[in-house]
């Protein structure tokens, strides 16, 4: 069983765990690289997707490109029929200890992640708070869709 976490928008990101909790791959979003790593994901995978929504201050421009990605992503994940289940931050955040404050984030991904860079590119100097929430979506995924418990979170 894989579990896939994404941290949708415009600097998103896409993590892939095994059942053990090892990474599988990290993936900064761009829209050919997200359809090349999932079309090779063919064990039983299910997804945690960030339910995400309008925030206030934002422009018009600016979320409907971000409404773009977030549809983007729902395609993807239709198309190579992976099932998925949109999880509010404050779900997921909660179950990590996470608050607002993207640091927090990085902390709680470094801490289950120790061995993980979470550097967006080789040049980076500062890790990058979407690849830690990704991953943490993930584990998240991974540690409450588990068929095996009688699949009552499952989206399968």
């Amino acid at each position: 069983m894989l579990y896939i976490g994404i941290d949708p928008g415009k600097h998103g990101a896409l993590a892939v765990l095994n059942t053990d909790g090892t990474v599988r791959l990290l993936q900064p979003f761009d829209e050919y690289g997200y359809s090349a790593a999932l079309a090779t994901l063919n064990d039983a995978v299910v997804c945690a997707l960030e339910k995400v929504g309008a925030m206030p201050g934002q422009g018009v421009t600016s979320m409907f490109s971000f409404g773009d990605n977030f549809g983007f992503i729902r395609g993807l994940l239709a198309a190579y029929e992976i099932p998925y289940q949109l999880v509010p931050p404050v779900k997921w955040k909660k179950a990590f200890s996470v608050t607002a404050d993207k640091g927090s984030s990085i902390a709680a991904a470094h801490r289950l992640f120790p061995s993980e860079s979470l550097l967006r590119t080789e040049r980076s100097r500062k890790p990058d708070d979407n690849i830690a929430e990704a991953l943490l979506l993930a584990e998240y995924a991974r540690r409450n869709f588990s068929p095996l418990d009688g699949g009552a979170n499952c989206p399968f």
